[in-house]
């Protein structure tokens, strides 16, 4: 009786004391994780300024704009982001900027006009539709270049729409919604002060028309614009995000910094990048 009763003593202080050996590793354990957390908190609080504002800027962008762009938290979206800041330095200092954000809701005002327009003229180089043609000289210089490659792979450019003034938009905007009613006009065109084409700086290429798509010229800028510096405006299935419904035809120059910077970490999409650079300029306090 007594042997009986010393083994099972012996058992169960082996049990109790493989209980208090596994809550001691337990501990252990919690304590590691516990340093591991200080670690991570230690990590945030040394987050550099850079890194703080691009959290703030990123948390105001569309949820759309967040769900296909959520890679940007990094140094190296920083790094490129120094990047097109720089380039834009070299804009003209007496204009806007070829970054400046103007939809449906950021406009210009009715008496704004670029400071260096130069009329277009007929050219070996391109083709324009019209004789009152322009476009700001930084931007004419570009595509002139452009559309001298585009010639080297047998592809001639043609010019329709340029630069508007505030009062042709107007007049603009109330044709089509004569045409086509007030809901449809505000998917096609632009109210006066909203254009970008008033920055002198976009370009409506073509017949401007669906069709224009399927044209040798479409299918070369769409291939080869960027390197030159210009963007398509409004692509295929982002009306929600740009306001206007696709537009294969129309390209604003940004510059190849933005161009490339848009294409890297945008998803190539030019009303995110300048939403985001607008806004990362305008926040000051973090």
């Amino acid at each position: 009786m007594k042997k009986t009763f010393f083994i099972s003593f012996v058992i169960l202080l082996s049990f109790v004391f493989c209980c208090c050996a596994k809550n001691k590793e337990k501990k252990i354990e919690t304590t590691n994780e516990q340093v591991q957390i200080e670690k991570q908190i230690e990590q945030k609080v040394e987050i550099s300024p850079e890194m703080k504002k691009l959290n703030i800027v990123f948390e105001k962008m569309s949820d759309r704009a967040k769900n296909e762009i959520s890679n940007i938290k990094t140094q190296k979206f920083l790094d490129d982001l120094q990047v097109v800041l720089q380039a834009e330095k070299s804009f003209p200092q007496d204009d806007l900027s070829l970054y400046y954000l103007i939809d449906k809701k950021h406009f210009v005002g009715k008496d704004y006009e670029p400071t260096n327009l130069v009329k277009l003229v007929k050219n070996s180089d391109y083709d324009i539709t019209k004789n009152n043609l322009s476009l700001r000289v930084d931007v004419e210089e570009s595509l002139r270049k452009m559309a001298q490659a585009a010639q080297q792979d047998g592809v001639k450019l043609v010019v329709s729409s340029t630069y508007r003034s505030y009062q042709y938009q107007e007049n603009t905007f109330n044709y089509w919604v004569s045409v086509d009613g007030l809901e449809e006009a505000e998917r096609e065109s632009a109210r006066p002060g909203t254009s970008q084409h008033q920055l002198g700086a976009a370009i409506d290429f073509g017949t401007i028309d669906d069709d224009f798509a399927l044209t040798d010229q479409s299918k070369w800028l769409e291939e080869n614009a960027a390197n030159f510096g210009w963007s398509l405006s409004f692509p295929q299935g982002y009306e929600d995000v740009t306001g206007y419904r696709w537009e294969s035809w129309h390209y604003r120059y940004i510059g190849k910094e933005a161009c490339a910077f848009q294409k890297k970490w945008f998803g190539n999409i030019q009303q995110f990048m300048i939403e985001f650079i607008d806004e990362w300029k305008k926040t000051t306090e973090f």
